[in-house]
């Protein structure tokens, strides 16, 4: 009972305080992102964009697309014009449009711990070349859920590096879909605020004095 009430009690402080944010005056939060996971047991690279908005550098809400950024192939025999088996490389490809929401539950001056989650929806496909030409199989529909945790340490008020660890569940809806893409995610940042970077380097400009000056 003590658990249920510590738990409600925590929930509602949570919206309490996501509410607050929201109220609050946006700015924009625009990302270009790399990300490394594992498909075959071998590395994959996802790479992606992002827009957004953030409130109050707390809470981080907005869409994005990713896709696969390396080539992850399988063994495939087709027939050749003779009427041979024969193997080809056929490669794995993907992309989805991405939701997130990031929410900070810890900052101090140049620690800050946040809790990243994102729901994908794309499709996948595989594709292989024969005679110089191109062959596309058809295309399998993706649905993506990536929770994680990220951790960042500013060295500037405008510099700085993190790190993020999550998971990639994904629906699995076919034999080409789902245990395979399966993987934890890993990635290691270099950060840089160009608006913390500007007030700093022109702390007396106008720009600075409506939206400065810079801060941790």
């Amino acid at each position: 009972m003590l658990f249920l009430f510590s738990y409600k009690q925590n929930s509602a402080q949570l919206l309490d305080s996501l509410e607050a944010y929201v109220k609050t005056r946006p700015s924009i939060d625009a990302r270009l992102e790399s990300r490394n996971s594992f498909i075959k047991y071998g590395r994959a690279k996802i790479s992606g964009v992002r827009l957004g908005v953030t409130y109050r550098k707390k809470l981080k809400l907005g869409v994005g697309y990713s896709w696969l950024d390396s080539e992850v192939f399988t063994t495939k025999q087709i027939t050749n014009i003779n009427g041979t088996p024969i193997n080809v490389d056929n490669y794995l490809n993907f992309g989805y449009v991405a939701y997130y929401v990031d929410f900070v539950f810890h900052k101090t001056q140049r620690w800050q711990l946040s809790v990243p989650l994102q729901l994908g929806t794309g499709l996948s496909w595989f594709n292989y070349y024969y005679n110089y030409q191109p062959y596309r199989s058809k295309k399998y529909f993706l649905l993506l859920y990536e929770p994680g945790i990220s951790v960042q340490f500013k060295v500037f008020k405008w510099f700085g590096a993190g790190a993020d660890v999550g998971y990639r569940f994904t629906l699995k809806n076919s034999k080409y879909v789902g245990d395979k893409l399966n993987s934890p995610t890993y990635a290691f940042k270099i950060l840089f605020w160009l608006d913390q970077l500007y007030y700093t380097a022109f702390p007396k400009s106008k720009i600075t004095e409506r939206f400065g000056p810079s801060a941790w």
